[in-house]
């Protein structure tokens, strides 16, 4: 587990205990906001945009705090539907005061050969209105999704943005997602966390003729760099979204282990959903409100871990959940709160239609990565925690 996967922790490289993940409760919180860049050809960098969305309004909703977020989104026209718009046009109708959404360009991939005048005026605009709500100090974050291939490009001056992003309020929070950061904007960040693809093609029979579906419908996030259940949660914000627009049989299961207690802003924005839509979103914590250490585990780590697991593998089984989050699963598996086989079989077993997402860090490798057809590590190049930056509610838990 890294220091910035988990709500609150701390680097612990080189430490001989391992694993250990500390609980939202009692942790200290930065007033300083941070340069974040999410960057790589792995899968989960504007998930990981999605999920820092969803933190932030869960803070506005449970606290009384100035929380306001932006969410301007390059590259990604108003022509194309995508499957989170749903569930962000829900939030914004329960809550209008604490969430602004933009989208530029088109929605189409295109290389630079073929740029034309109206992707750059595009870029242009969505740059204007990030100028904007820079210069105004009206929002607490500001997620530039897309941003990086925008300046990759040569939509825009990277100079220009750079410049401005480093003279931005020092309380303001701002997101940068998409791959080929410039080094300009990767040196003036203080997260720089690389999404790393890891491609498999695993289609095998054993020896009872079932099929590992490395293929489809398995995710994977791990590794030492910010971003895994960040991720997790903008991929539960697009699957809730898939089913208040699309399939109404969508349904969502979140579970997260090692994460017991409150204190977690996510919560409430995934509570507003689902008392909107209590047949879309279901959502299990569990574990205690406390660090667990490798040789320091207690009677109750596994009796937690187990329960979340049962529900877990019942629910993967039963085919009523179309999407399935299992967040901080694979530090589970390598404190041995669980073993690694029955998972591997209810993977194997799982039907074609649910996607199930895995996150964690891990110093083992579970047998299980290699049933995935997603595995994206996340790289960590810098971290403010390493420089003894405090994490942020809203941001990082």
């Amino acid at each position: 587990m890294s220091p910035s996967s988990s709500p609150t922790q701390t680097p612990q490289r080189g430490s001989g205990r391992g694993i250990g993940i500390r609980t939202a409760a009692g942790s200290d919180e930065r007033a300083l906001g941070q340069l974040h860049v999410y960057d790589g050809d792995g899968k989960g960098k504007s998930q990981a945009a999605l999920g820092v969305v969803l933190r932030t309004i869960g803070l506005g909703i449970c606290e009384q705090k100035r929380t306001r977020v932006l969410l301007l989104r390059f590259l990604k026209g108003p022509g194309r539907a995508y499957d989170e718009d749903a569930a962000i046009e829900a939030l914004q109708q329960g809550f209008p005061h604490l969430i602004d959404q933009v989208r530029t360009g088109r929605g189409d991939y295109f290389s630079a050969e073929q740029v034309t005048r109206f992707d750059r005026q595009e870029a242009q605009r969505g740059w204007d209105i990030a100028k904007g709500a820079i210069a105004s100090n009206l929002y607490s974050v500001v997620v530039l999704d897309e941003l990086n291939p925008v300046l990759d490009l040569g939509l825009l001056e990277a100079a220009e943005v750079v410049g401005t992003l480093a003279t931005k309020p020092s309380g303001m929070e701002v997101i940068c997602t998409g791959r080929g950061a410039p080094p300009e904007l990767v040196r003036l960040a203080d997260l720089h966390s690389e999404m790393r693809a890891h491609r498999r093609q695993v289609a095998t029979e054993d020896e009872d003729g079932l099929v590992e579906r490395g293929l489809d419908g398995i995710e994977i996030y791990t590794g030492e760099g910010k971003g895994k259940s960040t991720s997790a949660l903008g991929k539960a914000l697009q699957a809730i979204g898939r089913g208040i627009s699309q399939d109404k049989s969508h349904r969502v299961l979140i579970l997260q282990w090692l994460k017991g207690g409150s204190g977690y802003t996510e919560d409430a924005a995934i509570a507003a959903l689902r008392e909107s839509y209590p047949h879309l979103v279901d959502h299990l914590r569990s574990g205690r409100d406390a660090i667990v250490w490798r040789g320091q585990q207690q009677p109750i780590d596994y009796v937690e871990a187990e329960r979340a697991w049962e529900i877990a593998r019942a629910a993967i089984a039963s085919g009523l959940y179309k999407t399935v989050i299992l967040d901080e699963l694979n530090p589970t598996v390598d404190l041995e709160l669980l073993p690694v086989e029955p998972i591997m079989q209810t993977l194997l077993r799982k039907p074609s239609e649910t996607e199930v997402i895995i996150t964690g860090r891990c110093k083992s490798r579970p047998a299980y990565f290699d049933l995935a057809s997603v595995h994206s590590e996340m790289v960590c190049h810098k971290h403010y925690a390493e420089r003894g930056v405090d994490l942020k509610r809203g941001v990082d838990y």
